[in-house]
This record gives C-alpha cells, sequence and structure tokens, in this order.
C-alpha cells in the first residue's frame, strides 16, 4: 500500500476520524488528533481493506486498542 492511495481513502473517512477524536476527547484522552486514529486504524493492514472494513474498524476503535497502539509505537521508537 503506497503513500498516495492511503492519503486517498483518509481523504474519504476524514470526518470520521475527526469524530472518534472528538469521542475520545470527551472519555478524558484530549491529544488524540485525526491523524492518529488514522495511524492506529491502518497500522495493521498490508492492503487496504474494503471501505466498509475501514470504517467499522474506525467506528469501533475503543481507547483500549488507541493506547496499545501508543505503547508499541513508543517501543518502537525507543
Amino acid at each position: 500500500m503506497d503513500q498516495a492511495e492511503k492519503q486517498e481513502w483518509y481523504g474519504q473517512v476524514v470526518s470520521l476520524c475527526v469524530s472518534k477524536a472528538e469521542e475520545f476527547a470527551l472519555l478524558g484522552y484530549d491529544n488524540v488528533a485525526p491523524e492518529d486514529v488514522w495511524e492506529c486504524v491502518t497500522n495493521g493492514y498490508k492492503e487496504m481493506p474494503p471501505i466498509h472494513q475501514l470504517v467499522n474498524d474506525i467506528l469501533s476503535l475503543k481507547p483500549n486498542k488507541y493506547m496499545n497502539y501508543l505503547m508499541i509505537q513508543m517501543y518502537k521508537n525507543s
């Protein structure tokens, strides 16, 4: 999956990522950006799934899964 394809898909679901970031802010996770939600959801894909699966994965993202993703990224970068 190349960056151009990834950006094209992001353009189609950016409003969902914004909505999920706002939901996390209401739950007390104030530093979550829509781009972070997108990276968390697409991190595990080898190739882009159908749009309905992508939408489902964004809307069903839980704070626990997001925090696990952040911890793994932190360990990878250190």
